[in-house]
């Protein structure tokens, strides 16, 4: 018998399968895509390996940084990592450049928000106000909308549209009016109030594929794990009032002592609501909602860049930009628009040439691009939303021997990589001490 089956090979499946191998435990990932990463994998396009959806990291992803250190992943290998700095540019007036010195945290984040360059001085105070009280100890009792956290702290419009808008959408993949202001007090205080490394930037050298799916594949096979792509999880086999198993898309079953369900939560309801202990679980999993992340590739000649590896947009549908060619991929920018809005109505090829004509608007000098391609993750992550940490489950559930991991799970981070691995770490820990 296998003593703990991991359904599910995206980054929280192997984060559980890594900390399971470190600690001696015998570990089978069953993924049924053919290949590792979930929905933060490589893909090839236009003969080049590029990612199904551009991903940026922080150094205050603790978690991850400390699983690639298991994993002997050299963080210089895979990241170029950089001091905060945020260049919003729009094809109107009102862009501005906010860079972060260094300071110890949190006055590296508040002596730049007083230097930051195309804010009024009305702007930067009351920046100032709410990023004093963010990062703070005091929190409201209640989540509340992230809006109405904004207007308590006399954050106006303006402000709101240049800083705490594209902040929310790039953190939470939820608008300010709805998104927890709790999670997105947790991530500022994460990113500003601990180390001024924390606000660091961690820019992917290589495909996400070299960043974690390939090494964790390669520690765990080197540490008597064992790794089957290609292989869907349909059910969970259930004895005695424990886990007994799983079973298999081609009707074989795999008899195990615990079974981590680390597939998306849609794909893990379907699996949990059949059995009793499990239903309320599967119940409050499908009162999720989801939000959707579009990123935009277009190919330029190799000649083309910007002055750095990524900028931000203002007024525009694009919102973010990423210079692809830090990950190897000279001329290719990557254009990510989070969450809902108009452009969920066009087709790929009217989105893509939307976005190439505000990047021309913005880039006068550079030429049409010679290609372009859309990836579209329609359910990306979770819609981030006051109150959402009361409907998020546990890694532990009613049914001995079954448990849950993902980036859907109470962590108290929105759906990131992140996320994604301190659910598994937490949730390998949990089974690591059933065992023992």
């Amino acid at each position: 018998m296998t003593r703990v089956v991991v359904a599910g090979g995206g980054w929280a499946g192997l984060a559980a399968a890594a900390e399971l191998t470190r600690r001696g435990i015998p570990v089978l990932v069953l993924e049924a895509a053919p290949q590792l990463g979930g929905r933060a994998r490589s893909v090839e396009i236009w003969g080049q390996h590029l990612d199904n959806g551009q991903h940026l990291m922080i150094g205050a992803y603790r978690g991850m940084l400390g699983l690639l250190r298991t994993l002997g992943v050299d963080e210089g290998a895979v990241f170029q990592r950089l001091p905060l700095e945020l260049r919003m540019e729009s094809p109107h007036q009102g862009g501005y450049h906010l860079a972060t010195p260094r300071l110890p945290a949190p006055l590296h984040l508040l002596w730049g928000l007083i230097r930051a360059s195309g804010m009024s001085l009305s702007e930067r105070w009351q920046a100032l106000r709410l990023a004093s009280g963010l990062t703070g100890r005091s929190a409201p009792a209640h989540d509340l909308p992230l809006a109405e956290l904004l207007n308590h702290y006399g954050q106006n419009p303006q402000i709101i549209r240049k800083l705490w808008e594209p902040l929310c959408l790039a953190m939470l993949n939820t608008p300010v009016e709805s998104a927890s202001s709790r999670v997105f007090r947790t991530v500022i205080k994460d990113t500003f109030a601990r180390q001024r490394s924390d606000s660091d930037l961690l820019i992917p050298r290589t495909d996400l594929d070299a960043v974690l799916p390939g090494p964790a594949r390669g520690y765990i096979e080197r540490h008597g794990g064992e790794i089957r792509v290609g292989q869907r999880v349909t059910a969970l086999q259930v004895g005695s009032e424990r886990i007994a198993g799983v079973v298999l898309a081609n009707g074989d079953t795999i008899a195990a002592q615990h079974v981590v369900v680390a597939t998306p939560d849609t794909i893990g309801r379907r699996l949990l609501e059949s059995h009793g202990p499990l239903k309320p679980i599967a119940d409050a999993l499908a009162r999720l909602r989801h939000a959707p992340i579009c990123t935009v590739y277009l190919r330029y000649p190799p000649h083309v860049r910007l002055a750095r590896p990524m900028c931000g947009l203002l007024d525009t549908t694009a919102q973010w930009v990423f210079d692809r060619r830090v990950t190897g991929n000279p001329g290719i920018m990557a254009v990510v628009i989070s969450s809902h809005g108009p452009h969920m109505q066009l087709d790929n090829a009217e989105l893509a040439g939307h976005v190439a004509r505000e990047l021309a608007t913005l880039n006068p000098d550079w030429p049409e691009p010679e290609a372009v391609r859309v990836i579209r993750e329609k359910r990306a992550t979770l819609l981030c939303q006051a109150g959402i940490d009361s409907r998020r489950p546990g890694n532990a559930t009613p049914l001995r021997g079954c448990w849950l991991a993902g980036d859907y799970t109470a962590t108290g981070y929105p759906s990131v990589l992140e996320g994604a691995i301190r659910s598994g770490l937490a949730c390998a820990r949990l089974v690591a001490a059933e065992l023992s």
